[in-house]
């Protein structure tokens, strides 16, 4: 299974970030993510313990357009496991996309999973040295910078590297370590007292 390392900070400064971004990375296009996500417990509720949100799947209607113009569209299916270290997003997940969402949908209610929480995330992306860069305006939350890269392991020899990888960018792109944001989006709604935009 796929181990995606992950950080995501506040963009305090969205246009400058994005401009720091386009002059040493690879513009890829920008995007918009419509997510909804399917709970084996209702609401956007998370445990006590590392606030990871309760186990679910998430169905992603996304539509990017490339540097080129062309625009992609796609319903993708993903189903993590999730965990935090110092401020890193560790997840395993598993990605496929769907051509029929309301069958998809009617095979999870089946499967005794309720629709939870949803949010949107629109933004641009780019790519550098194997980095996937996305600057993301989420929501009512604001705008977040998340950077990622793809593993094979999830053991520490692994994981320490990539980490020292992001943050090196996160540094490039003006953003300093007390910026990041270690709680899921889910836990950050729940603590305003508030859903996620759908």
């Amino acid at each position: 299974m796929p181990v995606e390392i992950e950080v995501k900070a506040w963009a305090d400064e969205p246009e400058k970030t994005k401009s720091a971004l386009s002059r040493i990375a690879e513009y890829r296009g920008k995007f918009h993510k419509e997510d909804e996500y399917w709970l084996n417990r209702p609401g956007p509720s998370v445990t006590e313990a590392g606030g990871v949100p309760a186990f679910g799947v998430r169905i992603r209607r996304e539509e990017a357009e490339d540097a080129e113009g062309t625009i992609r569209r796609a319903l993708i299916v993903t189903y993590k496991v999730k965990e935090v270290r110092d401020g890193v997003e560790i997840n395993r997940e598993r990605e496929f996309t769907i051509s029929d969402k309301a069958a998809f949908e009617e095979l999870l209610s089946r499967l005794g999973l309720v629709r939870g929480y949803a949010k949107k995330k629109t933004g641009f992306a780019w790519t550098y040295h194997g980095i996937t860069a996305e600057l993301a305006l989420v929501g009512d939350l604001g705008w977040f910078a998340e950077l990622e890269l793809l593993t094979d392991d999830d053991a520490e020899s692994a994981v320490k590297p990539a980490r020292e990888r992001l943050m090196d960018l996160l540094e490039r792109i003006g953003i300093r370590k007390d910026r990041i944001e270690p709680r899921y989006y889910a836990e950050m709604y729940r603590s305003a007292g508030e859903s996620p935009s759908r």
